[in-house]
């Protein structure tokens, strides 16, 4: 949520809901609105009450330049266990022209290594055990995600290098 305010501010209802988006569900108030508190209490956000559409009073959040400074060493942090998670490696291509280009090649570089040694774990399996009909089926699919992916990955280390610095 901090990085939906990196353009600017944002209302909670606002910022429920594009992350709803990203996520492919709905988010409930007793994520997004505890969150909000702990970045208020961290540091990371500022608020301040607006005047609404219809009278009402709305909280709008704001990024401070500590929230800022957080956020881009939580996107640093880029080890074993973000380089196998798809929606953490999605998170930093998604900002790719805010991190230094020495950033997005170490974090292109650790999940196409990832990737590969995924599927050679999946060679592996399907070279060593009787995986049935559906099972080789399985696996195969698997296999032929992983190497799109690969070749994405590496467009990606293309494109990324266009990126001015």
């Amino acid at each position: 949520m901090l990085s939906m305010m990196l353009d600017g501010p944002k209302y909670g209802y606002q910022l429920k809901r594009e992350a709803g988006w990203i996520m492919g569900q709905a988010l409930h108030n007793n994520l997004v609105y505890p969150s909000l508190r702990r970045f208020l209490e961290e540091g990371w956000v500022s608020r301040k009450a607006v005047p609404g559409d219809r009278g009402q009073t709305r909280q709008q959040y704001v990024l401070t330049a500590e929230g800022r400074r957080h956020l881009f060493e939580r996107l640093s942090e880029f080890g074993d266990v973000e380089a196998a998670s798809e929606e953490a490696f999605h998170l930093r291509v998604g900002l790719f022209t805010m991190l230094k280009p020495e950033l997005r090649e170490s974090i292109v570089a650790r999940r196409e290594s990832w990737l590969e040694a995924r599927d050679q774990r999946l060679a592996t399996l399907q070279a060593n055990m009787e995986l049935g009909k559906f099972g080789g089926e399985i696996v195969r699919h698997m296999r032929k995600q992983l190497e799109m992916e690969v070749e994405w990955v590496r467009h990606l280390r293309r494109v990324a290098k266009a990126i001015p610095d």
